[in-house]
């Protein structure tokens, strides 16, 4: 992709303003909807993208700055969130948080993409994928966050869910 680092700080720059306009517009029971047993909820994946803002991204960008290697981060055991049931809360939290990263992107010069450090999982790798993960990151768990608040929508559908036959959690006939 050309231009990168434009492109990833207009994706994650609207991160927060869309996670705003879902907390105060739609009503909580729907956003801890999990969309199928063992998913996350809308609200889980918010509790995620605040954990990775504080423990994970800018982490590693500064690891990348220092030439550190990373270290291993696992979304179902690492990192709590205060106020993990208020989402308002939460996305207060994560616009201040992504306010300091996108300062920090912002930062860097197209040289920087080139830097390298080493993941416990993945061997050497450059700062120019890690950006691209991590643009990538929010709009997946945003796109998962609102599956999982379309399901009762497709449910009660009627005779167009086979119209949502993509994004069915529990299509007609599955065990849920």
């Amino acid at each position: 992709m050309d231009d990168l680092l434009p492109h990833v700080l207009a994706i994650l720059s609207t991160t927060p303003q869309r996670w705003n306009t879902l907390a105060h517009a739609v009503p909580d029971d729907l956003l801890d909807r999990k969309p199928a047993p063992g998913e996350w909820s809308a609200l889980d994946c918010l509790r995620h993208l605040v954990s990775t803002e504080r423990e994970v991204f800018p982490v590693r960008l500064a690891a990348f700055r220092e030439g550190r290697d990373l270290e291993a981060f696992d979304a179902d055991a690492d990192g709590t969130v205060e106020g993990a049931d208020d989402p308002d809360g939460l996305v207060a939290t994560l616009e201040t948080l992504r306010g300091r990263s996108l300062q920090d992107v912002a930062a860097l010069s197209p040289d920087d993409l080139r830097r390298t450090v080493r993941h416990p999982e993945f061997g050497t790798v450059t700062l120019e994928q890690m950006l691209h993960e991590w643009a990538g990151h929010d709009l997946m768990h945003t796109v998962q966050a609102e599956r999982a608040m379309l399901q009762p929508f497709i449910a009660g559908s009627g005779p167009w869910r086979s119209y949502f036959a993509d994004h069915d959690a529990t299509p007609p006939g599955a065990k849920a």
